[in-house]
Parts: C-alpha cells; structure tokens; sequence
C-alpha cells in the first residue's frame, strides 16, 4: 500500500527541495511512497488520502491547531526538525514520516 505523506509551509518552495530529497531516498530504498508539499492554502483538498501532515518549521507555531484539525481524521501530524529541514536531510524526515505513520 502507497503511504502518502504530505508537507505543508507558507508558499511551498523550501519545503519542495525536501521532498525532493526524500523521493530520493524513497526511491534508492524501493520505499512505496507518495510525498508532496503544499502551501497551507490547498492543504484541505491535498489532506483527503494522506497519511500524515509534516509542518515546515516556519510554520510549528500552528501545530496545535493542524492536530485539532486533522488527527480526529487519523491523519498525523508533526513538525519537521529545524535542524533536519535546513540541511535538507530527506532520509531522517522521511524516516519520522514512516514512524509515524506506523505507530
């Protein structure tokens, strides 16, 4: 089963560069994902099959609400690392995604 996960920022450009890097790994690794960023605006159409909801940092101070909204729907959500996000580490924010998704 394909695992759809779905990162959200401000205009979605930074954040595009990090799914880059982790359809990257995703691919090296045979791992059957769907992953793709979205400004927070088109957030509502884009959230209908995924799994889980990764915030860009820019955005953490939201996170209460994002779970409010979208974890009643089994959807996760959580913030990407600061640290992780900036040097574009695809493979360990891919990794929490798939984490999460498991638990």
């Amino acid at each position: 089963m394909v695992k759809k996960i779905t990162l959200v920022c401000n205009q979605g450009l930074s954040t595009s560069m990090v799914v880059k890097k982790m359809k990257e790994f995703a691919d090296a690794n045979g791992l059957d994902v769907q992953i793709e960023a979205v400004p927070e605006s088109n957030l509502k159409k884009a959230s209908q099959e995924t799994q889980v909801i990764l915030l860009g940092p820019q955005i953490s101070y939201k996170l209460k609400s994002f779970k409010e909204s979208y974890e009643p729907q089994g959807i996760k959500v959580e913030v990407i690392s600061g640290v992780d996000y900036g040097m574009m580490n695809g493979e360990k924010i891919l990794q929490k995604a798939l984490l999460l998704i498991e638990s």
